[in-house]
């Protein structure tokens, strides 16, 4: 209860210092050899995750009631099913903790815990195309001193630090030896060393100075999900869509960015509906981020759909540059294992397969070049380092958040983009249908943000940088040197014939 506490949009970033503390305590509490057995440690992992998970993404059985057409027992049991996946998460880490407790000592679990911790999360991000959603260091992103700490190590970092935290705690709670108040100072220590770092680097605020300057206006258009492809309000949508286009295009914009899926028809075969935005592009002199679908047809094989993102010059050429979503959405954009799904028929016959981009390219703004994710592929820390590294000078990221209604996900979504604006040392737009949408500096604060379910326009300057930080340039160095160091673990303490434990 205290992970899901953690996050917004009902939690709080203090609970998660203490927050693995319970697990870690239960798990490694001295006593009977009994209580450290492999089964009961795995259960109580489990029962963490099932409760920390069930209460962060408690909004997918809405949103597939909602929108997938499902009846509202089969949308709880398939939201239930992906909880009892992501649960399987910290059973690891339990499971690795109390063997090497049993094994080695307690102190080596206390030690081992947040490198063990991140490479659990580290595999969730990654296995079945992953699913990096709430890790322990977003939690922190509104601690912004302490938050800085991701432009070194990436939001694994942060996630050891928190973890470090509760497994500091939970070995004065078991031992209340001298050794273990001392790992209680410690990591004191270190968090204050960071804050302390972290509020000396925003108040230098170099980041905000480097860079070309960049007028860049936000078209919230604040359309319900149940009329956005329903062809009676089509015309109505794309007006209002333009009409905002052409305020923020007065207010000196030169990039304008517009939701996913903004357009209600593919933008490549409606010519009327081109023309219309090339001319508030030409006649502004600016660049517009289109959110729309796409589909590729050839006459050797099906046609494939993309959910894409194109750049549309205010000078007129031949092709129009675009990116496809990498990373799609299982059950919003595509059914893994649709015959194992046979009880969520509605689900699968309703949502149309898309087809994954395979190029991570980046779009032209006035000689410079910005990235996009669209939707959830911005809580993919490898995706935006890369575009970075290829040259990315600004941050976007378009989403459609009205799935979601008032629920936490709105907020979790905000706050785990804002951290790729710390990573990375880039400017953040993003652009949603009905909020958040906003701009974040590259110290990860707010410059403006919107209301959920409002109808609005932002119009803001930032900036083209082009330095990187230390995070951009190696990567999750951090997270995969406590993935080997977790493996290290397993192979010490795996199961021996003839064996002895080790006390703690």
């Amino acid at each position: 209860m205290l992970l899901t506490l953690s996050f917004p949009k009902f939690g709080h970033p203090a609970f998660a210092w203490v927050a693995l503390a319970p697990l870690l305590a239960s798990v490694l509490l001295p006593g009977a050899a009994a209580r450290r057995s492999a089964l009961r440690a795995w259960t109580l992992g489990l029962i963490t995750g099932f409760t920390y998970f069930a209460g962060t993404i408690y909004w997918t059985a809405d949103v597939l009631a909602s929108y997938g057409g499902l009846q509202r027992l089969v949308s709880v049991l398939l939201a239930a099913l992906l909880v009892a996946y992501l649960a399987l998460y910290p059973a690891l880490f339990a499971l690795i903790v109390a063997r090497v407790a049993a094994r080695l000592s307690m102190a080596a679990a206390c030690l081992t815990a947040p490198a063990i911790w991140v490479a659990t999360e580290w595999l969730r991000g990654v296995l079945l195309t992953g699913f990096p959603w709430v890790l322990l260091g977003y939690s922190q992103t509104d601690v912004l001193p302490v938050a800085q700490l991701a432009s070194v190590t990436g939001v694994y970092g942060l996630s050891a630090l928190v973890a470090a935290s509760g497994a500091a705690v939970t070995w004065v709670m078991c031992t209340r030896r001298a050794r273990a108040w001392g790992a209680v100072g410690g990591v004191g220590l270190v968090v204050g060393l960071v804050a302390f770092w972290g509020r000396a680097r925003i108040a230098a605020d170099e980041w905000t100075a480097k860079g070309t300057p960049l007028t860049v206006g936000i078209v919230q258009g604040n359309v319900p999900q149940d009329q956005k492809w329903d062809p009676e309000h089509a015309a109505q949508i794309f007006d209002r869509y333009l009409r905002m286009s052409r305020r923020v295009v007065q207010d000196g914009a030169k990039l304008v960015v517009w939701p996913e899926s903004s357009t209600p028809f593919r933008l490549e075969e409606d010519r009327l509906g081109r023309r219309l935005i090339g001319e508030i592009a030409a006649a502004g002199g600016a660049s517009m981020l289109i959110g729309s679908s796409e589909v590729a047809r050839t006459t050797a094989a099906p046609p494939r759909y993309y959910n894409s993102a194109f750049m549309v010059s205010p000078v007129a050429s031949g092709s129009t540059p675009v990116y496809r979503k990498m990373h799609l959405v299982p059950f919003g954009e595509y059914v893994p294992l649709r015959r194992m799904l046979f009880f969520a028929r509605p689900l699968v016959e309703g949502v149309g397969d898309f087809t994954p981009g395979d190029a991570l390219g980046l779009l032209p703004v006035g000689g410079h070049r910005v990235s996009t994710a669209i939707c959830y592929e911005i809580i993919f820390p490898p995706l935006v380092q890369e575009a970075v590294a290829r040259g990315s000078e600004l941050l976007t990221t378009i989403t459609n958040d009205a799935w979601y209604g008032y629920s936490s996900a709105p907020y979790q979504h905000f706050e785990q983009a804002r951290l790729r604006s710390i990573e990375q040392g880039r400017y953040l737009v993003r652009a949603a249908n009905t909020g958040v949408s906003g701009i974040v500096d590259p110290y990860g604060r707010v410059v403006v943000r919107t209301r959920l379910f409002q109808t609005e326009v932002v119009v803001r300057d930032v900036r083209l940088i082009e330095e990187r930080t230390l995070y951009s340039r190696v990567g999750d160095v951090f997270a995969y040197a406590c993935l080997l160091l977790t493996g290290l673990m397993v192979v010490l303490v795996r199961p021996r014939r003839g064996g002895k434990r080790r006390r703690g």
